[in-house]
């Protein structure tokens, strides 16, 4: 297949081999790895994909379109998860579209580098892609998408926002619309407000959060860490960074509540944080902000 000058790149890999391999030894678990895989291979061929290369246990796969990426993932996961002897041979999957140079029948370049990090972060059973697949997809994948947050990539300035293709249709409650997404949408401040007290953030220097009475907002609950996490600004965008020990939960507007801990996630619309608790915690000092 020759593949045009932007593609989705697409990364699957086999999720709890190195148990597998301790307990059916080498040979058994080679030959039940890559009996999966070869049931991978058959649903990116069917949906027009092209295997660039095999990577241990995992394969990069490339597609002319988003759509059809999404479809070869689909079918990917539905290849099932085989119990053996407790052990399940699941996969995760990341892609993104982007462009993409080719060379001796490989591929280069930072779609490839946002694919694999994409990969590196979806659990067992999960296919996650980026907006820029998402935008890109009908209006019937784009139903089955919800949003994830926020990631940085090595050698990129801003976070790449994740989104989940959600195949298993038990999981529908978890689904919110997603639209195409609106160039030129900017952010030109932020609110900050808890227990009366309001802050307004243009960009000035990070805000810090955390026990520390030097930040510059103090939280006094002891599951927060003394420098627990900070806001920044980052062209039009406000990102919160978590440094803490318990994580920050960040609970936005119409989306699952998620759990920092060493990561990072743009703030949008509106939503509430807190320190080292869930923000639906009796005990935790809940912060609201807003972006306008």
């Amino acid at each position: 297949m020759n593949l045009p000058r932007t593609c989705a790149v697409l990364f699957v890999d086999v999720t709890g081999s190195t148990r597998l391999y301790e307990e059916l030894g080498d040979e058994q678990a080679h030959a039940r790895i890559a009996q999966r895989l070869g049931r991978i291979e058959l649903a990116a061929g069917v949906y027009g994909g092209r295997i660039v290369k095999r990577l241990g246990d995992g394969l990069m796969c490339a597609f002319a379109e988003a759509d059809a990426a999404v479809r070869a993932a689909h079918a990917m996961q539905a290849t099932g998860l085989k119990q053996i002897r407790g052990s399940a041979i699941g996969i995760h999957v990341g892609c993104h579209y982007g462009p993409v140079l080719e060379r001796a029948g490989d591929l280069y370049g930072d779609c490839v580098n946002v694919a694999a990090r994409i990969a590196g972060l979806a659990k067992t059973g999960q296919v996650v892609v980026t907006r820029e697949v998402v935008d890109r997809l009908g209006e019937t994948l784009r139903q089955s998408v919800r949003r994830l947050g926020h990631a940085t990539v090595k050698g990129r300035h801003e976070p790449v926002e994740l989104l989940e293709y959600v195949w298993e249709a038990g999981r529908a409650d978890e689904l919110t619309l997603i639209r195409q997404s609106v160039p030129g949408e900017r952010v030109t401040r932020l609110r900050i407000l808890s227990a009366g007290r309001e802050r307004w953030l243009d960009g000035a220097g990070p805000f810090t959060l955390g026990r520390d009475a030097a930040s510059d907002f103090v939280v006094g609950d002891r599951e927060a860490s003394r420098r627990h996490a900070h806001v920044e600004r980052r062209r039009d965008a406000f990102v919160l960074v978590d440094h803490s020990a318990n994580g920050t939960y960040v609970a936005m507007a119409d989306e699952t509540e998620r759990c920092l801990r060493r990561e990072e996630l743009v703030l949008r619309a509106r939503g509430r944080i807190a320190l080292g608790r869930p923000t639906t915690d009796a005990n935790a000092t809940v912060l609201e902000f807003q972006c306008e």
